[in-house]
């Protein structure tokens, strides 16, 4: 199967980090197409970046279509633009965020969320609830590293980290992490060894969940809220975007 994994930044050295975190895990058999918006935020930290950033992800969606990928994957922690994506897209489209809430569920009964800015917090909440699962999370912790500098992470950057999954584990009682970025992709594995209990990446999560939906057949519903959007008239760059007939 082909998978377009989309980092809806426009940082380049993040999208190959993003990339060998996915073909790391991915079966022999899927072929990972790494790619990225050509223009927008280098960084998606703020409501105002995931807007901006929103449009241009789905330039990517729509590209991955024409390919005739088997799936896509929104590679930010936000999941931005999930529904819109959805609804252009005829193959499953997966956040990050909530592949990682779906796994992390089914290895502990409350899981933690590590993850960048402080000023993120509140999207995490929303995300919780949106996908259900905020009976599930013991509690979300802001490391306050910005999503740049885990690009090529330090030992500092990492202790950082680490630092905040203990106090999620021995404070708040979380049983398993959830890593809030997929710029931390790289470290789930070390962070498991280190801390004993399940450490999920979203990047990884999704990748095994779009491969499950393939295997099984299943595909976005095309009714409904997923539907194509309606047939209008776009201006501009967005021209091409309305279906080509009426629902």
């Amino acid at each position: 199967m082909k998978i377009n994994l989309i980092n809806p930044n426009t940082c380049i050295g993040m999208t190959e980090k993003i990339a060998s975190s996915a073909k790391s895990v991915a079966l022999a058999t899927t072929d990972i197409i790494a790619s990225s918006p050509t223009h927008g935020p280098e960084s998606i930290e703020s409501a105002f970046d995931e807007v901006i950033a929103s449009a241009a992800l789905l330039d990517v969606i729509r590209q991955g279509e024409e390919q005739k990928v088997d799936a896509h994957i929104i590679a930010c922690f936000g999941d931005p633009a999930l529904d819109a994506a959805r609804e252009i897209a005829t193959v499953p489209v997966i956040g990050i965020a909530g592949a990682a809430f779906q796994l992390a569920s089914l290895v502990s009964y409350r899981f933690g969320i590590v993850t960048t800015m402080t000023r993120t917090l509140p999207a995490s909440e929303h995300l919780l609830q949106r996908y259900g699962y905020q009976h599930f999370c013991s509690g979300a912790r802001a490391t306050d590293i910005a999503v740049l500098d885990l690009e090529d992470t330090s030992e500092d950057i990492y202790l950082e980290l680490k630092n905040e999954c203990e106090k999620s584990i021995q404070i708040d009682g979380a049983e398993a992490i959830v890593l809030g970025c997929a710029g931390m992709s790289d470290l789930a594995a070390r962070l498991a060894e280190e801390l004993q209990v399940p450490v999920i990446d979203g990047v990884s999560a999704a990748v095994k969940l779009a491969e499950s939906l393939y295997q099984l057949g299943l595909n976005t519903c095309k009714i409904g809220q997923y539907g194509l959007p309606l047939n209008k008239a776009f201006h501009g760059r967005y021209q091409h975007w309305g279906s080509s007939k009426k629902q």
